[in-house]
């Protein structure tokens, strides 16, 4: 009597589970995007294909079982059945015709689909035209909060975005400090960002509304709470956004910049009515603290061939730093937590790489050692901004000198 009433207990929360399901708008598969549209399509077509199979097995399976079950004597049952082409053609044919229509269907949805690519229609009836210019949003990932920054328009907000309603959307989205996730669920699928990598996302909405937008990938203790506000708005609606921005919004300069990028948690709604030439270029290639040299400039000076000794002076402009935390005790020139602080080696740096002595007796993982002389390291990154040497450094005494680097003056 007890497990029949828990039975039926749990038959109950079961039922009253799926009522109350039935009324949740799932937005992935009821988006207000042209491009999210076409991704909830391939889910069901996907599905659909899948089930063409799936069905007709669990059916077919429940059927023998039913049909052959021991207390059926008039079933007939050939022992020595073993072969038969018929049934041989059904099931190797109908499972490779599946495959080959999900292989296409793939195939062209993931060119037609891939995010880095410029949106050519507004929807399955309008094509993008002169008269629909695409809008170029640049996306910063914080912690824990989104920046948006419109460099056409001169603005930027943080956790809020706003477009017009049947307008391409140029994406271009980068990190400040760890490998984040960009997700509005109505309007197209996610795509990462990273820290010194720029990744892109095109698309457009389809319907005004409010729409949800998060971060759909853990970075640390403020995660639950970066999530942000997407409005779609008519062209006027918009222009009337753009206005109210510019409004209340105050200038966003690099050093109010460095302050917002501060990690802090459920933070609220910021605007900027100006923004810094450049802004985004910088965050990008991790050069807004001042005195940092820019990761395009160092790629380009390894492009050339490095710098050789004369480019010592660079060492300190190219150490960057991950974390950014910015307490401002003692973490470095702006108080960034970890940053190299001028005459303090870092941690773990030994001779002779370094020319100075090993902070602690213990051995790094990756050294070579002998009975003799200290430990010898792998090659450490060139001074000079150039490539690395890959070859490690000789065992040898005190005096052994630093690894060999590749583009140095002879």
């Amino acid at each position: 009597m007890v497990v029949l009433l828990n039975r039926s207990v749990r038959i109950l929360g079961l039922l009253f589970a799926l009522v109350a399901l039935s009324g949740c708008n799932l937005v992935v598969m009821n988006p207000s995007g042209f491009i999210a549209s076409q991704q909830a399509n391939l889910i069901l077509i996907s599905t659909g294909l899948m089930l063409l199979i799936i069905v007709p097995v669990i059916v077919a399976t429940l059927w023998f079982a039913w049909r052959y079950r021991a207390s059926n004597p008039d079933a007939r049952y050939d022992g020595d059945w073993h072969h038969s082409t018929q049934l041989e053609v059904l099931i190797w044919t109908a499972p490779l015709m599946i495959i080959i229509a999900l292989g296409a269907v793939t195939w062209i949805s993931t060119h037609l689909l891939d995010p880095y690519r410029p949106l050519e229609r507004i929807d399955a009836a309008r094509p993008v035209t002169a008269e629909t210019p695409p809008i170029t949003v640049e996306v910063v990932a914080l912690d824990w909060k989104w920046m948006f920054i419109y460099p056409e328009l001169g603005i930027a907000t943080v956790n809020e975005l706003a477009a017009p309603v049947d307008r391409p959307i140029n994406f271009k989205l980068t990190s400040s400090a760890i490998m984040n996730t960009f997700y509005v669920p109505a309007l197209a699928g996610m795509i990462y960002t990273m820290p010194g990598m720029e990744t892109k996302l095109h698309a457009v909405i389809n319907k005004p509304g409010i729409y949800d937008g998060l971060s759909a990938n853990y970075s640390g203790p403020g995660f639950s709470n970066m999530h942000f506000k997407f409005h779609g708005l008519e062209a006027a609606e918009f222009d009337a956004w753009v206005a109210k921005v510019k409004a209340e919004g105050q200038p966003l300069d690099r050093t109010r910049y460095m302050e917002v990028e501060k990690p802090s948690e459920a933070e609220p709604i910021h605007y900027y009515a100006s923004v810094d030439d450049d802004l985004f270029h910088s965050i990008l290639n991790m050069c807004v603290e001042p005195g940092r040299m820019c990761m395009d400039e160092m790629m380009h000076i390894d492009m050339q061939g490095g710098g050789g000794h004369d480019s010592a002076a660079n060492r300190d402009r190219l150490v960057y730093d991950g974390n950014r935390h910015h307490d401002g005790a003692g973490h470095g020139p702006s108080g960034y937590a970890g940053a190299k602080v001028e005459g303090e080696e870092a941690p773990g740096a030994t001779f002779p790489a370094s020319g100075r002595t090993p902070r602690s007796p213990d051995q790094p993982e990756g050294m070579q050692s002998d009975e003799t002389g200290p430990a010898t390291q792998p090659s450490a990154p060139s001074s000079s901004g150039g490539h690395e040497h890959h070859q490690m450094a000789p065992s040898g005494g005190a005096d052994a000198p630093a690894p060999s680097q590749l583009n140095q003056n002879q």
